[in-house]
């Protein structure tokens, strides 16, 4: 997952619009018709600090529904950096943020430049903030702040694996969002996603769109490729999770358990190198000593939680598992777990929290965190099912404690899913192209081998022999990025699944 700093635009909508205003799909005479009425962008300067220089936003509306393309409309918060190359430009190339809950905005700001040097003028970049994310409209639970922490939102066990108080914040927290989401929340989907995207692609005046997708937007990506092949030039998909149509976002969590047991030794290769000697920051001389030490600290941090320096946040168990966690993402983030994990192993020291730790997410972002999963498949199975499923998961993976394997808000969901995912399939254009860390701890390998099975011919993956997520432009594997630059600047692609070593 992302941290958060995102605005808010409102919408003002009545909660009994949710009963009426549901996420069908809409016909391609409707999608026409809004597309055909859509006023043209007004594209503005909006560069920051540190970013692009030449970065544009936007707003573009989009139907609440899309069968009734002249009701209400939400606004989409929307960015370009125009080619420097005109005479070179082949088209237009769209960032897909992951998440859910990812600015495309902020993505285009944090890696435009980078991926403009990459392109050399080949394409008008561009990128969005999803409904529901930032500086689109945004919908709102009106949860408490204790229950918007992220250790809350994901469902941590209790120690000895009891779920109880799971039940009842999960509970808590679909029935507010029930009360008080409204249609907006209620429209957060991948299907609206997708068909947010279409409206994108027609109101730019492409044919076709090329596309890098990352993280959750790979499966963005890989519906609309599905739904819109036509509409697809080079398409990537960077960092995959398992498309199965049964189970989508609850697939994508349970399989965590696993990610992190494929990703931690390369922290403990890490934390145990003599090179941390000198940094304070060596765990132990052996490597296979740091699973261990991890587990004992995260049971006593249970039993005994710690004072931190974020009044009234201690250091518990669950943050150190969740710490671990969001860690695994980066080798740039093993230093900062390292530090924790000192600072909680010293009883002279107050250990300081990750910023995603010490305090809880806005209302809004916690909200479509939870509304698009929750919204994409229904979550199944009595209460007595996800207490057996947590405990065997907490025997096979005690890193992640049970927490992939236990219920969410979803279970409890008011309204079931308006409509069924869409099943990948290898039907359309041979022009998608996988990029995969092997120890993915987020989307793990295992899960993007099924989407590579999805895609069939269609796909080609190439597969990097490195921890973390997210590949392109993001950990320094040369040949990765070679092959995915050489595959969106000149149409080189493999011509058979390949392998970029470490």
């Amino acid at each position: 997952m992302t941290t958060y700093s995102r605005r808010a635009l409102l919408l003002a909508l009545s909660a009994t619009t949710v009963a009426t205003t549901l996420a069908a799909v809409g016909t391609p005479e409707a999608q026409a018709k809004a597309a055909a009425t859509a006023p043209a962008l007004t594209w503005r300067p909006c560069a920051q600090p540190a970013g692009p220089a030449e970065q544009e936003c936007a707003e573009l509306p989009v139907p609440l529904d899309y069968r009734d393309p002249d009701g209400p409309q939400l606004t989409l918060a929307v960015s370009r950096l125009r080619s420097e190359r005109p005479e070179a430009r082949r088209g237009t190339l769209l960032m897909i943020p992951g998440g859910p809950g990812g600015s495309g905005v902020q993505q285009l700001r944090e890696k435009g430049d980078a991926l403009r040097k990459e392109m050399a003028g080949a394409y008008d970049i561009v990128s969005f903030d999803p409904r529901g994310v930032g500086g689109s409209t945004t919908a709102s639970c009106e949860l408490r702040a204790d229950d918007r922490h992220l250790v809350h939102l994901r469902s941590w066990p209790g120690p000895d694996g009891e779920i109880a108080e799971n039940v009842a914040r999960s509970r808590r927290i679909a029935d507010a969002c029930g009360r008080h989401g409204g249609a907006v929340l209620r429209s957060l989907s991948t299907a609206n996603e997708v068909r947010d995207i279409e409206r994108f692609r027609q109101v730019l005046g492409e044919e076709k769109l090329s596309a890098w997708a990352s993280s959750y937007g790979t499966y963005v990506g890989a519906v609309y490729a599905q739904k819109y092949p036509q509409h697809t030039d080079r398409w990537v998909l960077d960092s995959s999770g398992d498309p199965d149509p049964a189970r989508v976002g609850r697939g994508w969590l349970a399989n965590m358990s696993a990610g992190a047991d494929d990703r931690f030794p390369d922290f403990a290769a890490w934390a145990s190198a003599p090179a941390r000697e000198g940094e304070g920051l060596r765990l132990a001389e052996r490597a296979d000593d740091i699973r261990p030490l991890f587990l004992a600290l995260a049971a006593k941090l249970d039993r005994e939680p710690k004072e931190s320096t974020s009044e009234g946040v201690p250091l518990t168990g669950n943050r150190l598992r969740q710490a671990l966690q969001s860690a695994l993402d980066s080798d740039a983030s093993f230093a900062p777990l390292a530090r924790l994990i000192q600072a909680a192993r010293n009883p002279a020291e107050k250990p300081a929290l990750p910023a995603e730790l010490a305090q809880p997410l806005r209302d809004q972002d916690a909200a479509v965190t939870v509304g698009v999963v929750c919204n994409d498949v229904r979550w199944r199975g009595p209460v007595s099912s996800y207490r057996r499923a947590v405990a065997a998961d907490r025997v096979r993976h005690p890193l992640t404690a049970g927490m992939p394997a236990n219920l969410t808000p979803c279970t409890f969901w008011k309204d079931a899913p308006v409509e069924k995912p869409t099943r990948i399939t290898p039907e359309g254009p041979s022009n998608i192209l996988m990029i995969q860390n092997l120890r993915d701890p987020y989307t793990p390998y295992f899960g993007a081998l099924k989407m590579r099975k999805a895609l069939g011919d269609r796909a080609r993956l190439v597969t990097v022999g490195r921890g973390g997520h997210g590949v392109y432009l993001g950990n320094g594997n040369a040949c990765g990025d070679r092959k995915v630059t050489e595959f969106l600047s000149a149409g080189k692609r493999p011509e058979r699944d390949a392998y970029c070593a470490e």
